[in-house]
């Protein structure tokens, strides 16, 4: 058989079908489209690897680096060039052990991936945190072949997430743990002195008169000394205590793993000591004063919350009895704390219903003749449950609870009703002056709220007048004087209550627009008893005569006291001797209706010296 060149029999090719032309060009068709296809693939692999904001990183079986798409350029720093050939330990930061790296390529071998998170260093030498996934890509036998690697830069993320714990846990402004975090560590130090059977300790610390600082200082002093004063208190404790800032000028302390309570008393005391040493802020030296409250576990609570509570209990009698010292908590504050919360409630209730208040008014007769001249406000509270409550117990707490306000407008509301009631009966009332918290004092629409009450009951403006405390007064600087000479273009007289008691400050009395000076009750009852009681009282008057002010005695109670009276600058005269509060009909009946007390008929400026 004779064969062609191509050495295949004549009869197989004989045998073989021809394609027909038709035929060839629909499967060179088919293979130029399928080549068009797989190159549109690659094309669209390659834009989506350089689109893709996730670093990639291919590597061979022996993990030597092949290809990386420009995101991977982007977050270490590196381009293709500088890094093919070699592993991804370029990128090593250090910060893993071998042991990782060992767990890592356990986990590939065994699961074919690895997913993580891991610290990596970039080019310039700059650490950052990725999310990684490795996968490993096999052959049809199930052979690695190569390793993708997937990252992205999650240091930010994890930044914020610090941050957002920071604020959670940890307080803004000094860095310590907050009330939060506190409680955690208080029921995990509770827990572990229960299996051992060990006592620990809270301490609760306010800082005394701190807003004084913030009024006079400004916030930003404020929020320095409260810097200064968790350094202060940080460095007095041992190594596992913790020191927490509830907010404020709140601090609390928690001293696990105590011998006894000599122990934390002696750090009580180290603390106060601490904090009692002069600050030098605001471009002046001054010192603060701290009040600690302590208890301790078991004997005073066995739970985070009682504890807490019983060391504020215990906190508040320390300012009670004298502040800038500590106390220990003790069963009956419990019960005491419970009757004010209930005292609280009840005061609430009646602010807002008006039942169980009522005003009594005490005279101020003239020294010099007895004739009745004005009186004060005062008011008093009847509870169904409580009984009579003395404004000694109820005032403070209208304070501290954030009453006094709504109380104070219900007090200026009645006093100019019971003036008008008076003046429609045919009577001549004297003015009236009401007692100004210092919260109601610093009320932005206080001076507006005044003459809003004179409008609805028609009374002329030297009707009412106002009491203030001179630390009331010292604490608002500018503020102060613009509201104090608001109210004297309306009234026409100012009284600083209790004067003597507080800061005295002869720089500044003479700037103040007030008309009348009330000389405290405990330089009037030591009148011929000693010496600097009498020269106080002498050194008001004479003062007060210089600046063209009234002087009025208070708690005057004895004719023997109304006698050392007449040897100084008297001009009126306040107190039991010549007349205790009484309520509205009582004071109408004894002075408003009795002949032989004089009323003035007009008093254009009735505290006013010569008026």
């Amino acid at each position: 058989m004779s064969q062609d060149p191509g050495n295949t029999p004549i009869g197989e090719r004989a045998s073989r079908p021809r394609l027909t032309v038709g035929a060839q060009k629909q499967l060179i068709e088919a293979r130029d489209l399928a080549l068009c296809e797989s190159r549109q693939h690659l094309q669209l692999a390659e834009r989506i690897l350089d689109a893709s904001q996730e670093g990639i990183v291919i590597t061979d079986a022996e993990t030597c680096i092949e290809f990386v798409n420009p995101a991977f350029t982007r977050l270490t720093g590196y381009r293709l060039e500088e890094v093919v050939g070699r592993t991804p330990r370029v990128l090593s930061s250090g910060r893993q052990d071998a042991a990782f790296y060992q767990g890592m390529w356990q986990a590939l071998q065994a699961d074919g991936y690895w997913r993580g998170e891991i610290w990596n260093r970039r080019k310039d030498g700059q650490l950052y945190l990725e999310q990684l996934t490795i996968t490993a890509i096999t052959d049809d036998q199930g052979v690695t072949r190569r390793y993708v690697g997937l990252f992205t830069d999650i240091t930010q993320l994890r930044e914020n997430e610090k941050r957002v714990r920071q604020l959670a846990y940890y307080d803004a402004l000094t860095g310590l743990p907050n009330r939060r975090l506190l409680e955690d560590r208080l029921e995990l130090a509770i827990r572990h002195a229960h299996r051992q059977d060990q006592r620990l300790a809270v301490i609760f610390i306010d800082l005394d008169h701190f807003k004084r600082v913030n009024d006079t200082l400004g916030h930003a002093v404020g929020d320095e000394l409260l810097l200064r004063v968790a350094e202060r208190l940080h460095h007095r404790l041992r190594e596992d205590d913790t020191l927490a800032r509830l907010g404020g000028d709140e601090f609390l302390v928690l001293l696990p793993e105590l011998d006894g309570p000599d122990e934390v008393t002696r750090l009580a005391r180290r603390l106060i000591e601490a904090v009692s040493e002069p600050f030098e802020l605001g471009g002046g030296e001054f010192r603060v004063g701290c009040s600690l409250g302590i208890s301790l576990y078991p004997d005073d609570g066995a739970t985070p919350e009682d504890l807490v509570r019983n060391a504020d209990a215990a906190m508040h009698r320390a300012k009670q009895q004298g502040r800038n010292t500590y106390r220990l908590y003790q069963a009956e504050m419990h019960v005491q704390h419970h009757q004010q919360l209930a005292l609280e409630t009840a005061l609430r209730n009646t602010v807002e219903s008006g039942v169980g208040l009522e005003m009594h008014y005490q005279p101020l007769v003239e020294h010099d003749g007895g004739g009745l001249h004005s009186a004060e406000a005062l008011l008093r509270w009847t509870h169904p449950e409580f009984g009579v409550v003395p404004p000694s117990e109820f005032i403070p707490l209208a304070e501290r609870s954030g009453l006094i306000v709504p109380l104070g407008d219900w007090v200026l509301a009645r006093v100019c009703r019971q003036l008008a009631d008076w003046r429609r009966a045919g009577l001549s009332p004297v003015p009236v002056a009401i007692n100004l918290a210092a919260q109601q004092f610093m009320q932005p629409g206080l001076v507006e709220g005044v003459r809003t009450q004179l409008a609805v009951y028609d009374l002329p403006g030297y009707l009412l007048g106002f009491e203030l405390t001179e630390s009331t007064l010292m604490e608002r600087g500018e503020q102060a004087m613009e509201t104090l000479e608001g109210l004297g273009v309306i009234s026409g007289h100012v009284a600083i209550d209790d004067f003597g008691t507080g800061y005295s400050s002869l720089s500044y009395l003479h700037e103040l627009p007030v008309s009348i000076l009330k000389i405290d009750r405990s330089f009037i009852q030591g009148l011929g008893e000693t010496r600097r009681s009498g020269a106080i009282v002498a050194a008001v008057g004479g003062m007060a005569r210089e600046l063209g002010l009234s002087v009025v005695a208070e708690g005057v109670e004895t004719d023997a006291q109304r006698l050392a009276l007449a040897r100084f600058d008297i001009d009126l005269i306040q107190g039991y001797l010549t007349g205790r509060p009484v309520d509205a009909a009582g004071f109408e009946r004894r002075w408003l209706q009795a002949p032989e007390w004089p009323t003035p008929s007009d008093h254009p400026k009735p505290f006013m010296r010569g008026s």
